[in-house]
């Protein structure tokens, strides 16, 4: 899907020169951004793609005073908006700027988000302080971005506070809020990474008519080559604070030049899963499962009579929008949540019935893989604490066993030893991933919930993870559960998938007979939404 539009002018809204961005530590000063040029143009896209730590947010960041000086330092070069350069306003007269002429759509909203403030009054603040508004009129715009991003019902959510939202709805009360001001110049920092392919389509498209309404330029920060391919009119590839090439879309995705562009290109989730035999008998059943929330007078049926099994040895995927309740079936069948009703078996034994020592003892043999490492992580465990804690705590290892232990899942997972008494703050996002799924695997489980593994990470970083999970999949003999939003990733790793929509199963096949046949017309929308079709074909 290619979202196009006619820009009406092509002046240049910004153009940075040389700009070089250091920070200076204990350890020394670090170069994150070296002598790197660029332009936005008015109705266009420049995309800077690149893995983590290559300085493209960096970059971005210190055009706007938003990197924290000191550590951070800008070393020199422009940056012209309209001729003014940033990098040489004080700090009044950028705020002037911000939020105004120049807005920002940050990656992590729950982060940027006031937990104390309802998201109406943070979308309404911008436009109250930059514009001559009454609180009614801002009110009003305020509901029309909810329901232009995607928001369902804005008029009884508006009042809600950020907690209330899930991480996609959060994204796009973030977008809204960029988008208040009708600003001249967009700067987006992985705006779509917590979104679902249908409603990151739709933002999408939002970006693109934006430009032909307003005539505005987009600077669009991504690891998401897949998505770059769908929007992007120029691309700058960074690696390691330098620019090493850059182009039209086509020029880099159909005749890149630099071998690091080549990578990037290649790690792009490209068609399905070779065929296997499929397994005999089923090790998870689910039959009529409910799970409901309690908040007010209505239950939030979060999953709602749903019934399936997960064959022995099999990869079943589970995929479905925001709010659709796969990360709410995963964690039930961990009973990590209450089930309101229905049973779970798992290798005969009824999961929903157990309690306190049956139920710890059984969870050795069923682990969970969380979307956030580092949430989910103990920041004041060293990896050899992380991994020796479920061998101690089932009686597995004794102390004077556990290292050999630990050393060889550290192994199994791709780290290396050394690493074994850093804290997870001193990894990057695949790493600390890497790190959750050792301690997943460290009971030696039969069953995996993977709950969102890959979604934050670079393309790079997420096929090496993916190929991590087939090896080990294969070694240990996991039967498993993948869920994931991006039908891409799951295509890849999947024997069968089921497709969840507001907590009901839509529809369920083998992997290949669903992207090939999609019966159901909800499949077929979440199909044609996946980002880069138009350019790479059938991923």
């Amino acid at each position: 899907m290619r979202w196009t539009c006619a820009a009406q002018r092509t002046d240049t809204v910004l153009k940075v020169e040389n700009l070089s961005v250091s920070f200076v530590t204990r350890m020394g000063t670090t170069q994150a951004v070296d002598d790197i040029s660029f332009t936005v143009e008015t109705g266009k896209i420049t995309a800077i793609i690149g893995e983590s730590g290559s300085g493209k947010s960096v970059a971005c960041y210190s055009l706007l005073g938003l990197i924290p000086q000191p550590p951070g330092r800008i070393d020199g070069g422009r940056a012209l908006f309209h001729g003014q350069d940033l990098l040489q306003l004080k700090p009044a007269e950028l705020r002037k700027i911000r939020g105004r002429d120049i807005a920002m759509i940050f990656q992590d909203p729950m982060t940027c988000l006031n937990p104390y403030m309802t998201v109406g009054k943070q979308l309404m603040e911008p436009l109250l302080y930059h514009k001559n508004v009454s609180v009614a009129q801002a009110r009003t715009r305020a509901l029309e971005l909810l329901e232009e991003v995607g928001i369902r019902d804005p008029a009884s959510t508006i009042d809600n506070y950020p907690h209330q939202f899930s991480g996609g709805m959060r994204q796009r009360v973030m977008i809204a809020m960029a988008l208040i001001n009708e600003p001249e110049l967009l700067i987006a920092d992985e705006p779509t990474t917590a979104l679902d392919v249908t409603i990151q389509a739709q933002i999408l498209k939002l970006l693109a008519e934006l430009q032909t309404k307003r005539d505005i330029g987009v600077l669009f920060i991504s690891h998401d080559l897949a998505v770059v391919a769908d929007i992007a009119d120029q691309i700058v590839v960074m690696q390691q604070g330098r620019i090493v090439e850059t182009g039209n879309r086509d020029d880099i995705f159909r005749n890149a030049k630099h071998p690091y562009t080549q990578k990037l290109l290649h790690a792009i989730p490209r068609g399905g899963k070779p065929v296997e035999l499929p397994a005999s008998e089923p090790l998870v059943t689910v039959r009529n499962l409910c799970t409901w929330f309690h908040s007010g007078k209505t239950p939030v049926k979060a999953v709602d009579d749903v019934s399936f099994d997960i064959l022995r040895g099999e990869v079943l995927g589970l995929v479905g929008e925001s709010g659709s309740g796969k990360s709410t079936i995963g964690r039930s069948l961990l009973r990590l949540v209450k089930v309101t009703s229905g049973k779970v078996h798992f290798d005969g034994i009824d999961v929903t019935a157990l309690q306190g020592r049956e139920l710890k003892n059984l969870r050795r043999r069923m682990q969970f893989i969380f979307q956030d490492p580092f949430a989910s992580l103990n920041p004041r465990r060293t990896v050899y604490d992380t991994l020796a804690e479920p061998l101690l705590l089932h009686g597995l290892e004794t102390r004077a066993t556990v290292g050999a232990h630990v050393l060889k899942l550290m192994d199994d997972v791709g780290l290396a030893r050394a690493f074994v008494r850093k804290y997870p703050h001193e990894f990057s996002g695949g790493q600390r991933q890497r790190i959750a799924i050792g301690r997943a695997l460290a009971t030696r489980p039969e069953f995996v919930v993977a709950d969102e593994p890959v979604s934050a990470l670079d393309v790079t970083i997420q096929a090496q993870i993916l190929e991590l999970m087939r090896e080990l999949g294969r070694e240990y003999g996991l039967t498993m559960l993948f869920i994931s939003h991006d039908l891409s990733v799951v295509r890849q790793l999947a024997d069968r998938i089921i497709v969840l929509n507001r907590g009901s199963v839509v529809e369920q096949a083998r992997t290949e007979d669903l992207f090939e046949r999609p019966q159901q017309a909800y499949t077929q929308q979440l199909l044609q939404s996946i980002p880069g079709r138009g350019l790479f074909g059938e991923l």
